[in-house]
Parts: structure tokens; sequence; C-alpha cells
């Protein structure tokens, strides 16, 4: 039986742990930091056996180092091309990796960066196909475009979109309100995201996260997804004509809901 909890990391990171209960071992996402990992290792008497990393930030790959010192076995998977080489194996787009019974399917996604790639299995884990999708896709947003380009972003989203709808998003970090103040910016009578909002602040006040969500559920109500939604683009429309920006597609009413996002 597989479970996924989240490890909480720095201010706002979350570090994936996918356990397989009936082993005890463990596959963590992007350990940006080593002491969370290995506190939570000891607490919950997991053994862990493989890393996956997306990308190259210091956030994601900070802890490897000292968890391969004290792990000296570990698999650690990242993707090839990226300037983070401290790995034991490299995947690129559309190569598939095992670990237990569970197959990943590697996606790249460039746009936050070069060399992001996400991790997608159609085996439901807590009654959902897994996307971690790192910085890629958030909850209510998307990461920003550090060294890619909108149209980058544009497509790797798209390949997202195309994802099962039930999907659980695991994206790496708790962004979702300060997302949902943005997106009620834009749209402030969505409803679906009024209610979204509301839900979300009561799991933080609770001190639950507010991550996994479902692509389905970010396909309704998350902006940088929602390129072909009428509301969504007179939004961006209006926007684009105050800053310049050219609005006639969805790659470009994309862009303007990053641009406004990256100024708000």
């Amino acid at each position: 039986m597989f479970r996924i909890y989240p490890i909480p990391a720095f201010s706002d990171n979350y570090i994936w742990c996918l356990a397989d209960t009936s082993t005890g071992k463990a596959l963590v996402v992007d350990p940006g930091q080593s002491q969370p990992v290995k506190d939570y290792l000891k607490h919950s008497g997991l053994t862990l056996d493989t890393i996956l990393v997306t990308h190259h930030h210091p956030d994601h790959i900070g802890g490897i180092a000292e968890l391969r010192e004290t792990h000296p076995n570990i698999r650690i998977v990242g993707p090839e091309g990226s300037p983070f080489t401290n790995v034991t194996e490299t995947v690129s787009h559309g190569d598939h990796l095992e670990w237990q019974t569970i197959r990943f399917s590697v996606m790249a996604t460039p746009g936050h960066t070069l060399d992001h790639i996400v991790y997608y299995t159609e085996t439901q884990v807590d009654g959902a196909p897994v996307l971690f999708s790192g910085d890629t896709l958030f909850i209510g947003g998307c990461g920003r475009l550090f060294e890619g380009t909108p149209d980058q972003m544009h497509r790797s989203l798209n390949s997202l979109r195309a994802l099962p709808d039930n999907t659980a998003i695991y994206c790496a970090h708790e962004y979702t309100l300060a997302n949902l103040r943005f997106a009620r910016h834009w749209l402030p009578d969505d409803a679906g995201l009024i209610e979204f909002e509301q839900d979300c602040n009561l799991l933080r006040q609770a001190g639950k996260p507010t991550v996994p969500s479902s692509l389905q559920n970010e396909k309704a109500l998350n902006l940088f997804l929602r390129w072909d939604d009428p509301a969504v683009i007179k939004a961006a429309e209006a926007y684009g004509a105050e800053h310049g920006l050219p609005v006639t597609n969805p790659a470009e009413v994309f862009a303007a809901v990053r641009h406004g996002k990256d100024h708000f």
C-alpha cells in the first residue's frame, strides 16, 4: 500500500514522501533540506532509497548531498542536461522509471527552468493518479519564468492539462492563497474562486496543506490553465491593452496572466 506525506521545509516548501507501507521503503521528491527528511524518516520508521529531482534550484536540491552521505547507496534521479549533476541516473521526456510497483512517466516541462521535468504515474495513491509537478504547476498558479519563455511554459502546462482530470497535483510550494489573491483580483466575481479561497483559508487556519488539488479543479479555477476561458480572455485583453501586450491567441493569454502575476 502506498501513501504520500508532506514534509514541510523552509517557509513554504513541501518535500513529498511516497511511502510503501508494506516494505517500509520511501521515495522523496525535491529535498531542498536534509534535516526535515531525516527527522521524518526517523519518526515514521521508513527507509529512504530513492530521490526524484524536478529541477536544479537550491530549494529543491540543497539537501541531497547530505542525504547521499548518510544513504550511500541511494538512487537519485534527475533531469538530463541539468546544471545539477549530483545524481545516479538522468531521465528525459518520454522516459519511464520504476519504484517498487509504481511506474513513473517523465515529462519535460521547460518554463520555470529549462531543465524542469515532472513525474506522473497512473498508479492510484490515496485514490488518484499522481503528478509531482515541482514548480511548473502550483495550486492556483504556475512557476515564475526564470529561464524559459511564455510559449514554452504554455506548451508545458498544456501537456499537463491533458492528463486525466482526477490526477492529484503535488506541487512543491504552499503558494495557494497568494495565487488565489491574484486570481480574485483578476476575476473578483468568479464564484468558484470565491468558494475555493474560503476552503483554502480554512485549511491553512487548521494548519493543513492546500496541496494536493485535482487537475479537474485546477482546470476550472487556475487562471494559468484557463487561456481558453472567455472570462480570462476578456481580463487578459483588458490587461494587455493597458500594458501594451498582444493578446490574440491562447499562448498570449497565458503570457498576459503571467505578466499580471509577476507585477501584482
